[in-house]
């Protein structure tokens, strides 16, 4: 009978081995990553209007994200947040930028961001890996629910590049469709806000 239960302990402490073995390599393959400012990142709204197509860039984001990656590949995402401010955003009109940032109520909610809920990750083509994603973006200080595909890759260099695409409506977020030039240029209610953002691990 004491043999029994010696085996029985020994088979306990050798599952309680494995199991802390496997959450410290989880532990250790889950890292943070704040995004890395490179001429590569590029937050874009896009858009029509009257006169012809409008785009506004800008180069400066900020966020951080938490990814799991083994082998090289990314496993997981386990949260994600990039944050854009407004008057950041330049076209080659100063007069849209102006009447944009009214539109966009810089005054008050100065950035644009994106916070993530949920993501699914399935291999894609080229290293890629597709993200299904959940989340809440806010613009002008209304913050709405939205589903977006988000591409990754994990670069030579350890790095993670994000790249995303989303079309929405600027009175879903209680903002008034631009206009300049006295009236004679109006922008559509329909923009594309699209990003290419690179995560790189934080020192510990």
């Amino acid at each position: 009978m004491e043999h029994i239960k010696n085996q029985f302990y020994r088979a306990a402490l050798a599952a309680a081995i494995l199991s802390l073995a496997a959450f410290a390599n989880t532990a250790k393959s889950q890292s943070n990553y704040k995004i890395e400012e490179t001429n590569d990142v590029d937050v874009k709204l896009t858009g029509t209007s009257t006169l012809h197509k409008w785009e506004m860039n800008a180069k400066t984001v900020s966020g951080e994200g938490q990814f799991v990656v083994k082998d090289e590949r990314l496993i997981a995402l386990k949260s994600l947040f990039f944050s854009v401010e407004v008057e950041d955003l330049k076209s080659d009109s100063k007069g849209l930028d102006k009447n944009a940032y009214k539109a966009l109520k810089s005054d008050e909610h100065k950035d644009i961001h994106y916070k993530l809920t949920s993501a699914i990750v399935t291999p894609a083509e080229n290293g890629k890996n597709l993200l299904k994603t959940h989340g809440k973006l806010t613009i002008a200080g209304v913050t709405k629910e939205i589903d977006m595909d988000v591409y990754c890759v994990v670069n030579k260099d350890g790095t993670i590049t994000c790249t995303g695409s989303d079309k929405l409506n600027m009175t879903d977020y209680k903002v008034e469709p631009p206009s300049f030039l006295m009236g004679a240029m109006k922008t559509g209610d329909a923009i594309t806000l699209t990003f290419v953002v690179i995560y790189k691990q934080k020192e510990v």
